[in-house]
């Protein structure tokens, strides 16, 4: 619901609208096809290591070959092979989707949740932290983001009833869970996918990952806090000033009428919820579990919750299929993605693309390759916001050119991670964040002013991290 019903929103239509993102990865899909018949093709010796089990490249082993050109039918033939070269991934991402539809379908997550935030009415001091600690959660173990819209008009309502304004409300809710999807250390849909694509084992890195979090965590919620409180000092120092003189104030029990009361069903949902995630943990680092084992245990996890959450069969598997629907765009655009890849190797094209790669930044430090990989992903997220979609787009490419720089496919794919996560906070053409503005009615304008010098921080934080991991070599 609109927190500003009084408040008028005049939508303007863009100049230049942004291309819907499956068109952006077909026209891809077409200039890759069109370059099969331009650029020279070639091709790298690979081989796999005993070790690791994984297909390397050989350094210097670049070759020319004949050129194969992919016809028109063939272009478009790439989508069906790409979605069956990527099944493991796409089924992966609607199965795990559809575990999470059946425990929000529970209403243990919005209850238990509703209950902690409502706690923390009247103590201020507490409820920011607190707060986007607690969303933090949901954003590095489940991928927290457009779940969350559902919270901002209490977030708001409390806000406002402390002295803070609408920003305020959105930003501890949306920033908290921006914080942990950045820090993604358990967050099957970007990590665990990327780091699939790059054959590197499941949530490895994990404790660097976790220090990097803190780290922008805890620097979200000073910059929150720090706006809260000018705005409580001095409320014409608001980004929302004009906007909250005229705003229509709720109580927070208006804000709670559509959030269900925790209850022992709720609890025993947290118990298996938090109790599987923990053994999908000793699972992948003691079993070396990988994403089909993944997968199988996440079913069990969500129907378990269904169950002791009081979901009748029906509703529990009508709640799978509306958690597998809300993620079939992600699960999706990474076979459409992967047609890019078809294509390129099709056309025997993909590793001219990646020696020229290798070849003009390959006498740059390795601190300052690894930045502009970071770049790279982050301006792609703008046109390619989904996290999945991400990485198969690009990871096939950075894991070759990360073995042939010597850099960690590990690095690669934290500079994917860091260059997804960051700018979703700041981008239109995320819809979690287009969400958040709309039910809290911040103008995108206003969120703007507020949200840059965050931005900017969590991109030097994530720039210096980068650097660190190259420096001692994260695996």
């Amino acid at each position: 619901m609109n927190m500003n019903p009084e408040v008028e929103t005049v939508k303007k239509k863009p100049m230049f609208p942004i291309p819907h993102t499956y068109a952006i990865i077909m026209l891809i899909i077409i200039i890759a096809t069109v370059a099969t018949y331009i650029v020279p093709a070639g091709e790298f010796e690979r081989t796999t290591m005993e070790s690791t089990g994984r297909t390397v490249v050989v350094e210097g082993s670049y070759a020319a070959v004949e050129q194969s050109p992919v016809g028109f039918f063939e272009m478009f033939k790439a989508i069906p092979t790409g979605m069956k070269d990527g099944a493991s991934i796409i089924f992966f991402i609607l199965l795990v989707g559809g575990a999470f539809g059946i425990i929000r379908a529970t209403g243990a997550i919005e209850a238990g949740i509703g209950k902690a935030v409502i706690g923390l009415e009247g103590k201020e001091r507490l409820m920011i932290p607190i707060s986007m600690a607690l969303f933090s959660v949901g954003g590095f173990s489940m991928g927290m983001a457009e779940e969350s819209i559902i919270f901002v008009p209490i977030g708001v309502a409390l806000a406002r009833a402390l002295g803070f304004d609408a920003i305020t409300g959105t930003a501890m809710i949306s920033l908290g869970a921006a914080s942990g999807f950045i820090g993604g250390m358990l967050n099957p849909f970007t990590v665990g996918v990327a780091q699939t694509i790059a054959e590197v084992p499941l949530f490895s890195g994990i404790v660097f990952r976790s220090i990097v979090y803190v780290c922008i965590l805890a620097f979200g919620i000073f910059f929150v806090m720090r706006y809260a409180y000018k705005v409580k000092k001095d409320p014409t120092k608001g980004v929302m000033y004009d906007i909250e003189q005229k705003a229509k104030h709720e109580d927070v029990s208006a804000a709670l009428e559509e959030i269900p009361k925790l209850n022992a069903k709720h609890i025993l949902v947290f118990v298996f919820l938090f109790g599987g995630l923990l053994f999908n943990m000793y699972g992948v680092f003691q079993w070396g579990w990988y994403i089909t084992e993944l997968t199988t245990s996440f079913i069990i996890i969500g129907l378990v919750c269904g169950f002791v959450g009081g979901l009748n069969v029906n509703k529990t598997f009508d709640a799978f299929v509306d958690g597998a629907k809300m993620l079939t765009f992600g699960a999706l655009i990474v076979g459409f993605a992967r047609g890019i890849l078809v294509v390129m190797e099709e056309g025997r094209i993909i590793d001219t693309l990646i020696n020229s790669l290798a070849g003009s930044i390959q006498n740059l430090p390795d601190s300052l390759t690894v930045l502009g990989m970071f770049i790279t992903q982050t301006f792609l997220n703008f046109f390619i916001p989904s996290g999945s979609g991400q990485a198969a787009t690009t990871m096939p490419i950075m894991t070759p050119l990360a073995d042939i720089l010597g850099l960690s496919r590990q690095v690669a794919v934290l500079a994917y991670q860091y260059g997804d996560g960051i700018s979703n906070s700041i981008i239109p053409t995320s819809a979690a964040l287009m969400g958040y503005l709309a039910v809290a009615g911040v103008p995108y304008d206003r969120w703007f002013k507020f949200i840059w010098k965050l931005i900017l921080g969590w991109t030097v934080i994530a720039g210096v991290a980068l650097v660190v991991a190259v420096m001692i070599g994260v695996q």
